[in-house]
């Protein structure tokens, strides 16, 4: 504690303080708030060890000299390592739900969380979904959420990080779901030969390494294996395109995150009837192809092997 926050006593304090000192700071706000007041709100409160649903009233609570000090301690923190605050909390919410994070994997943040929310209606209806593979998992944020979205189904998560499998197979067994959630070290598909599912949804590496070089410092305290993808960001998504219709049941469909690089995405297949999906919360670069466009279009995939 310094002179200048000696006069700091109750929550409210110090989530104003918090907020004024992240926009002094110039702090980038993109993993789970967009907003200074939120993002310090988010750590006074879990320094305290206090639910982000807490009723108004008790903002005016006065803190303790330890709790004080644990709440300074986050906030330096993310103002000089410039840690998103989902790293520095170990917690993230994804679709409702509550996931474990660090920085083996990138802060859970999709669009595609609304989509598991609204059961990816209309596209799908809920009994027709039987198997469901999340690639490139990460957290296991969108695994968790397909079965909690599918109580029938058993999903596949895979990646190819060691580091971000420990992480999921956490957050699986978090929400009890290791009955029905499988994690699989894989490059892609290489792992999965013989199995076919009704859904594949993926939020994959899509980043340029222009792109990157040009993203605020919190995006650096992530993988990078999370995010680059090549010279224009889509390597990964080519090759999913060019393989998943071996893995997509007839009336299956591959919804997938390319964000950015959905320009670049377009431009290299102009004749592909990508449908973008619109987002009441916001987002933007999520497509949805069916398994029989994929299928009817994997001569264009396969021309650039």
């Amino acid at each position: 504690m310094t002179k200048e926050t000696d006069t700091l006593a109750t929550m409210r304090d110090f989530i104003r303080w918090g907020a004024s000192r992240f926009a002094e700071a110039g702090l980038f706000f993109g993993h789970g708030t967009d907003n200074p007041i939120d993002e310090s709100a988010v750590l006074v409160l879990h320094a305290i060890h206090l639910e982000p649903d807490l009723p108004g009233m008790y903002l005016d609570a006065r803190l303790t000299a330890s709790e004080k000090n644990r709440v300074m301690e986050l906030l330096e923190r993310r103002i000089n390592e410039r840690v998103p605050a989902a790293y520095l909390t170990g917690e993230a919410v994804f679709a409702g739900l509550k996931f474990f994070v660090n920085e083996q994997v990138l802060v859970p943040r999709s669009p595609i969380a609304e989509l598991i929310e609204k059961g990816f209606e209309p596209w799908v209806t809920p009994d027709s979904v039987t198997r469901v593979l999340d690639m490139c998992t990460g957290s296991g944020c969108i695994a968790v959420g397909c079965a909690h979205c599918f109580p029938d189904a058993s999903v596949d998560a895979v990646d190819i990080s060691p580091g971000a499998l420990e992480v999921a197979r956490d957050n699986i067994l978090r929400h009890g779901l290791e009955e029905r959630v499988e994690p699989i070290h894989s490059d892609l598909f290489q792992a999965l030969k013989g199995r076919r599912y009704d859904l594949i949804v993926s939020n994959p590496p899509y980043v340029s390494p222009d792109e990157l070089s040009q993203l605020p410092p919190e995006y650096h305290r992530e993988p990078t294996l999370g995010l680059e993808a090549g010279e224009d960001g889509l390597d990964l998504i080519c090759r999913i395109l060019r393989e998943s219709q071996d893995y997509l049941e007839p009336g299956g469909i591959l919804v997938a995150e390319v964000g950015n690089s959905n320009q670049a995405l377009i431009a290299r297949y102009p004749d592909i009837p990508f449908l973008w999906l619109q987002f009441e919360r916001g987002g933007e670069g999520v497509f949805l192809l069916t398994a029989e466009q994929l299928n009817e279009f994997r001569p264009v995939f396969l021309e650039e092997r």
